[in-house]
């Protein structure tokens, strides 16, 4: 099966250099821009736009809580009404950058704390769902793959969203599919050859397994590689030699 590989990218804010995007860049398919709540701001978002679209990838907003000192990494509280302005209000920004740039966003793809519960509260999902449909329909939204995509695709078609499944290739996986917690020890796989040996069995075997050894058979359409990471490049060639 054809697995495309995304990675959370125009992180660098201010003076903040973070990432290397630059590099990166060319070995990815799908770059998931921040949107100025949990990192990036107008001028980086805009060379970001420019640096997917001159390489000809697909854009993906990146939207969060509004939380630049904790990275989004937080779960902040919020009405529903709140997430759904939040997320347009991001989109919208993203989606000004593109139209300059003669491209648009093809995707949605929530960060951090706000994809954590978006995945756990259906009422989240929902709101986020409404938002990327009142602005275009054509945009699609990226949640993690689980068990429980039968169930998300049928909500999202009631929105007229698409959805796209995501695997996360360096985090472990509960035995009910869903994300170790960061704040257990083995939240993420640090040795990248296991890392591509469960990538090969995934795209041969259509499995992973979990933290105890149990198979997880996911629908995967994409993987994310974080652009962070000290060896985040050389990682991202890996990765994308597996999944070609």
């Amino acid at each position: 099966m054809k697995i495309y590989l995304n990675c959370d990218m125009g992180e660098s804010f201010g003076i903040y250099k973070m990432g290397k995007d630059e590099e990166i860049i060319p070995y990815v398919d799908m770059a998931n821009l921040a949107c100025g709540f949990h990192a990036s701001d107008s001028l980086n978002m805009h060379r970001s736009v420019k640096l997917a679209h001159d390489h000809g990838k697909l854009i993906g907003a990146h939207p969060s809580y509004q939380d630049l000192v904790g990275f989004g990494r937080r779960s902040i509280p919020c009405s529903l009404e709140e997430i759904m302005a939040k997320v347009l209000y991001q989109l919208g920004a993203l989606s000004a950058f593109c139209k300059i740039h003669k491209t648009n966003v093809s995707y949605v793809k929530p960060h951090g704390a706000l994809y954590n519960d978006m995945m756990k509260d259906e009422n989240i999902f929902k709101a986020i769902l409404k938002a990327v449909s009142s602005y275009d329909k054509n945009i699609k939204l990226m949640v993690l793959s689980s068990n429980q995509n039968d169930m998300y695709k049928h909500i999202a078609k009631s929105y007229g969203i698409e959805l796209i499944f995501e695997l996360f290739a360096d985090r472990n996986y509960t035995d009910d599919g869903f994300l170790v917690a960061r704040s257990k020890e083995n939240a993420v796989i640090h040795d990248d050859l296991d890392v591509l040996d469960r990538l090969e069995n995934l795209k041969n075997h259509g499995y992973i397994l979990s933290e105890n050894g149990n198979k997880l058979f996911l629908h995967v359409d994409t993987v994310c590689v974080h652009g962070d990471n000290e060896n985040a490049l050389e990682f991202a060639k890996l990765v994308r030699r597996v999944l070609l």
